[in-house]
């Protein structure tokens, strides 16, 4: 197993769902609260745990398919050097988007697709 000098910050379950103001309410039920809504991607989160998140997505603004995860590190450009080098599939490249972050989403060996992003 490789080991590198990147850090994660923070990971993000992502469910595609077209019933946004449903899932709102049912993960409001235990105890998550809206904290960023972008129109087509919402995350809720835990005020008593502000790292205990869950984002629901109708589909990705600007990239050709929806991620599984979102893993926010350290290093972005680093990140995306690393998982090139190892040979991994890029799916979407890296770029900077216009709501402040620097991403790329990459399919990790069971197929997943990770949305691997740092803050601008």
């Amino acid at each position: 197993m490789l080991r590198g000098t990147l850090s994660a910050r923070r990971v993000v379950p992502i469910i595609r769902s077209e019933a946004a103001q449903e899932s709102r309410e049912f993960y409001g039920l235990l105890g998550f609260e809206e904290v960023m809504n972008h129109g087509w991607i919402m995350t809720l989160g835990s005020p008593a745990a502000p790292a205990a998140q869950i984002s629901v997505m109708t589909e990705d603004a600007t990239a050709p398919v929806t991620p599984d995860i979102s893993v926010e590190v350290d290093d972005v450009d680093a990140a995306y050097a690393a998982v090139r080098a190892n040979g991994a599939e890029i799916v979407h490249p890296l770029r900077d988007e216009e709501w402040g972050v620097r991403r790329f989403f990459v399919r990790d060996p069971s197929g997943r697709v990770v949305n691997v992003l740092s803050h601008l």
